[in-house]
């Protein structure tokens, strides 16, 4: 007979609840009693059928993104997992969501998948890539037999020719549809070609489309090396693949637009750059002759021939400014000349002699001076008179 104490019993009934893969992942389904908040924010209520009770704990952290609030009187549906409260032995269901209780069980999984994806950072709008802007080659992933695969690749035809479609077939619901898209993706991977992938299918009912909510396929979406469009169902409807895809578009036609340019918008606006190019290099090379010139003129000026060309106008202007002045001067000069001539002519003793005058001069010591009075004459005992024509001695006669 086997003898345990409470705690080894405790520890061993709290392993067989929580390693129970049906108690680990479960929906209960109850009317929520004895509902009560702690000051830490816990809350902790129980789930009744009307005869048995679950006592129930959902922790604060656990609160956020709840689809209903838990409250007495209110039957509800709580997801969670059961364990065991090991300090009073009793068991319980760790509740992390609550919903309404008329919540089909397909929107069910799909909020909680929401819920822990979101969680994963799986949503995350900063981890979204951009699309190629000009794809060479774009992956499918879809049914080979419906009227997506079609209308993807007229859209891709009219819109943008040059773009080669690479096509992975995959069912698109049924049990075998997550397997098969997984590979599908992973197939365009492989080949390496694909520089981005179409994930699409065309409407259907919820049940239709439940592979696309599978937890599998968003992270293979996640993972993917290339950036993924997601285009499923009608554009009211929303799976979980279009919320992990870099790219969600309302139809399987519209994500083909989205995924590449308008080749006749391009090419417009390719002539339209050309145009422009054209004008700026003839601005540029109109600028670059007007630089010319502006370098030739100053070439002009600076050479050697055109620099000895200016000294030798400068010289020449030189030289006229030089002979004007110097005649000028010249003029300046003969008109002195001419006038001290004049003046010259008129004090010219000869002049005087010529009208009849004479001059008296007396010699002595070497030296001839002029005798201007009678009186000094009188002192004189030898004169000379000069007349016009010559001069003579004579000798005063003392008296």
């Amino acid at each position: 007979m086997l003898v345990l104490d409470v705690l080894k019993v405790t520890a061993y009934l709290k392993s067989l609840l929580e390693e129970d893969p049906l108690l680990s992942d479960l929906w209960v389904r109850g009317e929520v009693t004895n509902f009560s908040r702690s000051s830490a924010g816990h809350m902790y209520f129980g789930l009744s059928d009307g005869t048995t009770q679950l006592s129930c704990v959902l922790f604060r952290g656990n609160q956020r993104g709840l689809l209903a609030q838990p409250m007495n009187g209110e039957a509800v549906l709580a997801h969670g997992r059961v364990t065991l409260y090991e300090a009073r032995g009793q068991y319980q269901l760790m509740v992390d969501n609550v919903a309404p209780e008329g919540m089909g069980i397909l929107q069910l999984e799909f909020e909680e998948s929401k819920r822990r994806l979101e969680a994963d950072g799986l949503f995350a709008v900063e981890r979204k890539r951009p699309l190629p802007p000009l794809p060479h080659v774009i992956g499918v992933v879809t049914s080979a037999q419906g009227a997506v695969w079609h209308d993807i690749q007229t859209v891709l035809r009219r819109r943008f020719p040059l773009v080669e479609v690479l096509l992975a077939a995959s069912a698109v619901q049924g049990a075998n549809a997550v397997s098969e898209l997984i590979a599908a993706l992973q197939a365009l991977q492989d080949d390496g070609r694909s520089e981005l992938i179409i994930l699409a299918r065309g409407g259907g009912s919820a049940e239709d489309l439940a592979c696309f909510n599978d937890e599998r396929l968003a992270r293979a979406i996640f993972a993917a090396r290339v950036p993924i469009v997601s285009a499923i169902g009608h554009e009211t409807d929303v799976t979980i693949a279009d919320l992990v895809a870099d790219l969600r578009a309302p139809t399987p036609s519209i994500a083909a637009e989205l995924c590449v340019p308008d080749a006749a918008e391009l090419q417009a606006g390719i002539g339209a750059l050309a145009r422009r190019a054209e004008l700026a290099l003839e601005d540029h090379v109109a600028n670059a002759w007007g630089a010319l010139a502006l370098l030739a003129a100053r070439a002009e000026r600076h050479h050697p021939v055109a620099r000895v060309q200016r000294d030798r106008q400068a010289i020449g202007a030189v030289r006229v400014r030089a002979a004007n002045c110097i005649a000028r001067h010249l003029e300046q000069r003969l008109a002195v000349v001419r006038e001290l001539a004049v003046r010259a002519e008129l004090l010219d003793p000869r002049d005087v002699l010529r009208r009849g005058y004479a001059i008296v001069t007396a010699h002595s010591e070497g030296r001839e001076r002029r005798v201007a009075s009678a009186q000094r004459a009188r002192a004189q005992d030898l004169v000379y008179i000069t007349f016009e024509d010559g001069s003579t001695p004579a000798r005063m006669v003392k008296g």
